[in-house]
């Protein structure tokens, strides 16, 4: 059923794009009515009705684990746009777009996803990914201003910024849980119905390439395929760099912090923190590039590498998991 899902929301994403290039006129006018806007609050309603909290007390045991990939997804990643901002690129907005990418938080489902089909500990995948995003409307406005606004010479608007996340992201998310808290029968609703909400979600999430294509159709068209297959590739190759990273990393802290060893090299919470650490989410970058209203470029080219990206970090994390999954069965047909 994961496997679906994940289907589903690759073919969304691809078909919103294609859509987009066929015929402009309804994804311009979806733009015209801020369509946008509402999926992506729609989105973190749906994230609200289906957060079980009651499962984050159990991540508190491996709390430095969960430290380590807070740290690795809110001010390592970050960190790297001010050295993507620094490649020569055309179009320009493709590599910003990819820069800003990296200062968003984690994915909100995907990473929980994979780590069960891993594994690895859902309990901590979902603190992470939960604090991550709660944290992001603090740190991805400062972090976007201090490493890419400052390199493009703009001065961005941190304070409206901040205020459109609040609106955006965490209104709708307190909304969704609120209800989900409040109502036994719309709890045991979502619960039953997981995969039809994961569904509408992807199908809300399609909503953003659709009309980010179809708002920049003709700059699209005029950009080089050779100009995609690049950017597509240091997409990749980012991602590969934040998996050996992770990695590496909890490999090294195991070694020198002998009292946190055991919680460190637990094979369930390493693959928790290197899957989860390791992926950005989409939804949280389309809501900056809205509110940025083209300061960093044109919204469509801005957002397309990352749409790529998203879309790359879940194909290589399925393959990832599938390889430790079957270094697990060998492991206990050998015993």
């Amino acid at each position: 059923m994961h496997l679906l899902l994940k289907c589903s929301k690759f073919e969304s994403l691809i078909g919103g794009m294609t859509l987009g290039l066929l015929d402009p006129t309804l994804g311009c006018l979806a733009h015209k009515y801020s369509l946008s806007k509402y999926s992506t609050f729609g989105i973190f309603v749906i994230s609200g009705l289906t957060l079980r909290t009651k499962e984050l007390g159990a991540a508190l045991q491996a709390w430095p684990a969960g430290l380590f990939g807070l740290g690795s997804i809110l001010l390592f990643t970050p960190f790297l746009a001010q050295f993507l901002v620094q490649i020569q690129f055309f179009p320009r907005e493709f590599i910003t777009g990819l820069a800003m990418f990296c200062c968003m938080p984690t994915t909100l489902s995907s990473g929980v996803t994979l780590t069960q089909l891993a594994g690895g500990n859902s309990a901590l995948a979902l603190a992470m990914t939960v604090i991550s995003n709660l944290l992001g409307i603090m740190f991805v406005p400062l972090s976007l201003a201090k490493y890419i606004g400052t390199g493009a010479g703009v001065s961005l608007p941190t304070k409206e910024l901040f205020r459109s996340l609040v609106n955006t992201l965490l209104v709708p998310l307190i909304l969704g849980k609120v209800a989900r808290e409040t109502s036994k029968g719309i709890a045991e609703f979502v619960d039953g119905n997981r995969q039809g909400f994961s569904v509408l979600s992807a199908v809300l999430l399609s909503l953003v390439p659709w009309i980010q294509v179809s708002r920049s159709r003709s700059l699209l068209l005029s950009v080089k395929p050779k100009a995609f297959a690049i950017i597509v590739t240091i997409g990749v190759l980012l991602h590969l760099a934040l998996l050996a990273f992770n990695a590496t990393t909890l490999q090294v802290l195991s070694c020198l912090k002998q009292k946190e060893e055991s919680v460190l090299t637990r094979k369930e919470y390493a693959r928790a923190v290197i899957l989860v650490a390791s992926q950005k989410t989409l939804p949280v970058l389309v809501a900056v590039v809205e509110q940025l209203g083209g300061a960093l470029g044109e919204s469509g080219l801005l957002v397309i590498p990352c749409v790529a990206a998203h879309i790359n970090q879940i194909i290589i994390d399925s393959i990832l998991v599938n390889w430790w999954r079957q270094r697990d069965q060998r492991s206990t047909s050998a015993k």
